[in-house]
């Protein structure tokens, strides 16, 4: 019997939430998921249509990319998910999608303006966009070098040149806090506590993204959310004294 049953199961569940939630079709896109105790993580297998895919499918490895227990190839974007649960405190889960709209914000290598409460409810920040990957970094590892290079956009923004909405320096985020992020050229990531929050976050990124896209479509001077909206908001639900939802 398996020892990681329980976070290939955990996986699994996630990424068939990727086609349900309409994120991506055929084999686009994958969730993993983490046991920061044990060292390793659960993937979708490379190239497996959603519709066929089993449990057992589900590869897992540890941190430095070894196979712990699987027989099929992990996603090819798994080092992009190493590099992330290395760098980023307090995150158990990844998926990465092909969502329509999050993707065609990505494309046109544009942050996504916090316009509304929707969006000020999940992150009181834009959803960053990294600065486009380069040529070097593609040559030489592009799965590891574009987490890398989404690292350093949250965490060192500098060191890449990462700019916000207005074309300024970016300031450094919290992941946990900001859940989300678009690859320039690329398409989305996000990560939460456990893979089905990350699906959640994933699915979070393309609603704002479509209302962010619908916004500039009805006003092009459309101007972000105030400060003291979007501090209300966020921390109605994230902050210390938060009273959003039933309790615990």
């Amino acid at each position: 019997m398996s020892s990681y049953k329980y976070l290939k199961e955990e996986a699994f569940e996630a990424n068939m939430e990727i086609p349900m939630r309409k994120l991506a079709i055929y084999t686009w896109g994958n969730v993993s998921a983490f046991d920061k105790d044990k060292g390793v993580f659960a993937i979708k297998p490379s190239g497996v249509p959603y519709d066929t895919m089993k449990v057992d499918d589900i590869v897992v490895l540890d941190l430095d990319g070894n196979k712990v227990e699987g027989k099929l190839n992990p996603s090819s974007d798994t080092p992009t998910h190493i590099e992330l649960y290395k760098r980023f405190e307090n995150i158990g889960g990844i998926t990465h999608t092909h969502s329509p709209y999050a993707t065609s914000w990505a494309q046109a290598c544009r942050s996504i303006p916090l316009f509304g409460t929707t969006h000020a409810d999940h992150s009181a920040n834009e959803v960053p966009c990294t600065p486009m990957i380069t040529k070097e970094a593609v040559e030489t590892a592009y799965e590891k070098e574009t987490g890398i290079l989404i690292a350093k956009t949250f965490l060192d923004p500098a060191s890449v040149n990462a700019l916000d909405c207005n074309g300024k320096p970016r300031k450094a985020l919290v992941p946990a806090e900001n859940p989300m992020v678009l690859v320039a050229g690329h398409g989305p990531f996000a990560w939460g506590s456990n893979a089905t929050k990350s699906v959640y976050n994933a699915a979070v990124l393309e609603e704002v993204a479509k209302m962010a896209w619908i916004t500039l479509s009805v006003n092009p001077s459309a101007k972000t959310l105030p400060e003291y909206v979007i501090n209300k908001h966020y921390e109605r639900k994230h902050g210390k004294n938060a009273y959003y939802g039933q309790g615990k």
